[in-house]
C-alpha cells in the first residue's frame, strides 16, 4: 500500500500479523503512524519512523471496542484506565442499562442500580453537555461513546418511580434527552429489569425512543427479562424499534436461570428474524455469570451468588452467599437482606448458551463490567483476552480473525464510529498488539483485578497507553459526540 509522499511516520510497526478487523485473513507485513493516524500499512522497508517496533510475529489489531462498560465514573476517577487498555480496549460505550451520570441533580444517595456507578450525588451531572465538558478538560486513556440513561432521567423527574410516568413527566424527560442529544449524547439505554424503570411501560418507551429518531440516536437496552419471558422481552425490544423507527442493540444477552438454559437455540433465529426488518444488534460478555446489585428476589435460578460489595458489610466483599448466610444463621434471601445495599455475581447461564451467542455472527463483545465494585466480576479486566484465548485459541469457537472482527469492526459499524475498527490508512492509530500464542485473561473469580498476559502494546489516537506490562500515564482519549458518527449499523 502507499506511502507518505516523504516515506517518514513517527512509528512503525515492523514484522506484524495484521489482522484488520473486517474478518478477512490475516497478512505480514508492516504499519506506520503519524500524529493520530495510520499513514501506511504493507512493506514498509522504504519507509522510516521516529521510532520502530518489530512485532516478531505477534499480531496487531485495531484497538478492541468495549460496546457495553459502566465505565461513566471511572474514565474521570481513573483516567488511566489500566483495567481497559491491559487487555487492549481502545474505546468504551458508556451510560449502559438505563444507568448515567447524566443528566440527572440528585440530592441524596442514588437507588440501585444507579448507585453501581457513582453513591454520592455530588458524582452527578446536571446536563449532559458538562458531562462531556468533564472528559474533554480531563481525558481519558481511552475514547468514550456516552449514552443517556433512562432510569436517570426517571429518577430525576418521575415523582413515583411503581409508576408509569405522566404525560407532563414524559415531556420532562424528552426534553432532558433531547438537549443530550444535542450535545453530544451518542444515544439512550433503557434497563427495565430493574426498580427504577420496571414500571416503566412500552409506551413510555417509544415515546422516548421518537426522539432518538429525530436527532438520529441509538436505543440500546437491558430488557425487561432475560429468563422466563425473554422471548416477550425480546418482543417488546422489536416493538420499540419498529414503532419509534430507530436502531436498538440488545445488550449482554443470555438466557438465565437453569429453566431457562438452553434457549438460544430459540432467541437467536428470533433476532435474525427481526433483523431482516430493522437494524438490530446484540453483544455478549463471555462468562457463565452475571453481575449486578444484590437483590434478594432475584436470586432464582442461580447456582452460586458471590457478593462483590456490601455498604453495612464491606468485609463479606468477595465472598460466597451460602457461607456468609451460614454464619449468620439465616437463608441465603435473610443473609442478603442483611447485606443491602450491595452487589453480587450470579452464576445463572449456561455454557451451551454463552457459546451459542458468542459464535453468532452478529454479536460484539462487550465487558459489562463494574469498575467500583470492591470485588468485581473478572469480566472487568478479562474479557477481550478471554475472547481470543480461552474461546477463539483453546476451544476453537472461531478463527481469531472473526474473534477480533466481533471486537473491532462489527463493533465500529453498530456504532458509527467513522475511520476506527479497522486498520486502514486514514483510520485512527487506535491500536493493540498481542501474541496469539500466549494472550489470555488471569482475572478469576476468586482474584478478579488481575490484568491479562499477552497483550504486548496498546495505542489510542496514536499515543501508547499501554507498554511493557505497565500503562504509560498517557491520556490522548477523546469524548466522540454524536455529531462525529455515522450511521448506525445497517438498514434492513
Amino acid at each position: 500500500m502507499s506511502a507518505p509522499v516523504d516515506g517518514k511516520a513517527d512509528l512503525i510497526i515492523r514484522n506484524a500479523r495484521l489482522i484488520d478487523g473486517t474478518g478477512g485473513a490475516s497478512f505480514m507485513g508492516d504499519i506506520a503512524i503519524r500524529d493520530d493516524r495510520i499513514v501506511a500499512l504493507g512493506a514498509l522497508g522504504g519507509m522510516s519512523g521516529g521510532s520502530e517496533i518489530d512485532a516478531q510475529g505477534k499480531a496487531v489489531a485495531p484497538g478492541f471496542i468495549d460496546v457495553h462498560t459502566h465505565d461513566d465514573r471511572a474514565v474521570l476517577a481513573n483516567p488511566t484506565m489500566k483495567n481497559k487498555v491491559s487487555q487492549g480496549v481502545t474505546t468504551v460505550v458508556t451510560g449502559n442499562c438505563g444507568v448515567s451520570l447524566a443528566p440527572l441533580k440528585i440530592d441524596r444517595r442514588p437507588p440501585a442500580p444507579l448507585d453501581l456507578i457513582c453513591d454520592t450525588p455530588e458524582g452527578f451531572y446536571g446536563d449532559f453537555a458538562s458531562y462531556l465538558k468533564a472528559l474533554d478538560d480531563a481525558p481519558a486513556a481511552v475514547n468514550v461513546l456516552a449514552q443517556v440513561g433512562h432510569s436517570s432521567l426517571r429518577v430525576g423527574a418521575v415523582a413515583d418511580l411503581t409508576r408509569a410516568a405522566s404525560s407532563s413527566e414524559i415531556k420532562v424527560m424528552r426534553k432532558k434527552l433531547e438537549e443530550s442529544l444535542e450535545a453530544g449524547a451518542i444515544g439512550f439505554s433503557t434497563g427495565l429489569f430493574y426498580p427504577p424503570s420496571q414500571a416503566a411501560p412500552t409506551e413510555e418507551v417509544i415515546e422516548l425512543g421518537k426522539a432518538l429518531h429525530d436527532h438520529a440516536g441509538l436505543h440500546t437496552t437491558h430488557m425487561r427479562d432475560e429468563a422466563a419471558h425473554i422471548t416477550d422481552s425480546l418482543a417488546e425490544t422489536f416493538r420499540i424499534g419498529r414503532e419509534a423507527d430507530i436502531p436498538v442493540v440488545i445488550s449482554h444477552h443470555k438466557c438465565a436461570g437453569a429453566d431457562n438454559h438452553g434457549r438460544s437455540v430459540e432467541t437467536l433465529p428470533l433476532i435474525d428474524a427481526a433483523m431482516k426488518q430493522q437494524r438490530i444488534g446484540l453483544d455478549v460478555y463471555p462468562y457463565i455469570a452475571s453481575s449486578t446489585m444484590l437483590s434478594p428476589d432475584r436470586m432464582a435460578g442461580a447456582s452460586r451468588v458471590l457478593v462483590t460489595w456490601s455498604v453495612p458489610h464491606p468485609e463479606h466483599a468477595g465472598r460466597d452467599l451460602a457461607d456468609i448466610a451460614a454464619e449468620m444463621g439465616l437463608s441465603q434471601t435473610e443473609a442478603a437482606g442483611k447485606l443491602l445495599p450491595a452487589g453480587a455475581v450470579y452464576f445463572s447461564m449456561a455454557e451451551e448458551d454463552v457459546q451459542r451467542i458468542m459464535k453468532y455472527p452478529h454479536s460484539m463483545i462487550g465487558s459489562d463490567g463494574l469498575p467500583h465494585d470492591t470485588r468485581p466480576h473478572p469480566r472487568l479486566w478479562g474479557t477481550f483476552p478471554r475472547v481470543l484465548g480461552h474461546y477463539s485459541r483453546d476451544v476453537g469457537l472461531f478463527p481469531l480473525e472473526e474473534a477480533v472482527r466481533k471486537m473491532t469492526g462489527l463493533s465500529a459499524t453498530q456504532f458509527g464510529l467513522k475511520d476506527r475498527g479497522t486498520l486502514k490508512v486514514g483510520n485512527y492509530a487506535d491500536i493493540v498488539m498481542f501474541d496469539p500464542d500466549t494472550v489470555i485473561d488471569t482475572a478469576s473469580f476468586t482474584d478478579p483485578m488481575q490484568a491479562a498476559t499477552g497483550i504486548a502494546l496498546v495505542i489510542v489516537n496514536g499515543r501508547p497507553v499501554w507498554q511493557e506490562g505497565a500503562v504509560t500515564g498517557a491520556r490522548p482519549g477523546r469524548a466522540i459526540r454524536r455529531q462525529q458518527l455515522g450511521t448506525f449499523g445497517k438498514a434492513a
